[in-house]
């Protein structure tokens, strides 16, 4: 029985020691830094991963995260110098620096984030407002972000806080904005369609008139060369006729009786002349058959039929 007694109070010394040990004990990781409180109050902080020693039940442990971490801002609408209108999606990453400012001063990484978001978007209108649109978009950017980030590593060292980089996952135009610009885009599109369909008739105009008046002088110089030729050959037909003429009064005779007779006696005309009438004069003459001096006049008249 005494044997027994024995056993249980070195029994429950050795849990106490356990439990003892377990209390004074703490393990900071790789990613974690540590802050030793007491009573609530803080005590130290460690850094250096491994094995640590607290005193135990009146001390406690409050681990940090010393890894880069991310808050996401929340999508917010900027107005830029030019005064054009954009909704930016935006992020920061920061790392704790000072994890006993950071406890005194915001505790849990809720309330961190929270004045973190507070201060991206503040942030990010100020510097968004200093320049115009075409700088947010470019290449520009980068400049304007490394000036992001200085301005809320600046307000969030108050927490013990380093921003590592702040940066814009995303740009749009407001909704309004955006249906603004689809119907100026439109507008835009339709007046260049108007002035080319403009140019196009404006340009069919001049070649159209340009072939006219081509067309036209072509024509005068066609007809001035025809009436040349014309005229040429007119006046070539006359002195031809006349040394014909001028030679052989006799057949020039014949010839205009010949084309009076083709004129006046058409294809299936039947005339009754007066056998001494004039009409038949050079036929009389041809046949020796000349009629007296005083011929008498015709006094047939042509039948046609």
């Amino acid at each position: 029985m005494r044997w027994s007694s024995s056993a249980t109070v070195t029994a429950i010394l050795l849990a106490v020691l356990v439990v003892f040990a377990m209390s004074s004990l703490f393990t900071v990781q790789q990613t974690q830094q540590a802050l030793v409180l007491q009573f609530g109050e803080p005590r130290g902080v460690i850094s250096t991963p491994g094995l640590h020693v607290k005193m135990p039940f009146i001390q406690n442990v409050v681990y940090i995260d010393k890894r880069i971490l991310q808050v996401d801002g929340a999508a917010a609408a900027v107005q830029a110098s030019d005064a054009k209108r954009l909704v930016v999606d935006a992020f920061m990453r920061y790392r704790i620096v000072d994890p006993l400012l950071y406890y005194q001063s915001v505790r849990t990484q809720h309330t961190a984030e929270a004045r973190l978001q507070t201060i991206l978007d503040s942030t990010l209108r100020l510097t968004l407002g200093r320049v115009p649109l075409i700088s947010i978009v470019s290449e520009q950017r980068s400049a304007v972000m490394a000036e992001a980030t200085r301005i809320t590593s600046e307000q969030a060292r108050q927490f013990g806080i380093q921003v590592v980089d702040v940066r814009i996952k995303r740009t749009d135009l407001p909704e309004e904005n955006t249906q603004a610009i689809y119907a100026r885009m439109r507008t835009d599109r339709e007046r260049e369609a108007r002035e080319y369909r403009a140019q196009g008739a404006e340009e069919a105009l001049r070649v159209r008139a340009g072939a006219d008046r081509e067309r036209t002088v072509l024509i005068a110089e066609a007809q001035r060369t025809s009436e040349i030729l014309r005229g040429e050959g007119d006046a070539q037909a006359v002195k031809i006729y006349a040394d014909a003429f001028g030679r052989d009064i006799d057949f020039f005779s014949f010839y205009r009786s010949m084309q009076a007779y083709r004129e006046a006696l058409p294809i299936n005309t039947t005339m009754v002349l007066a056998p001494d009438s004039e009409f038949f004069r050079y036929f009389r003459s041809m046949l020796g058959l000349d009629p007296p001096a005083e011929a008498a006049a015709p006094g047939a008249a042509a039948v046609a039929r």
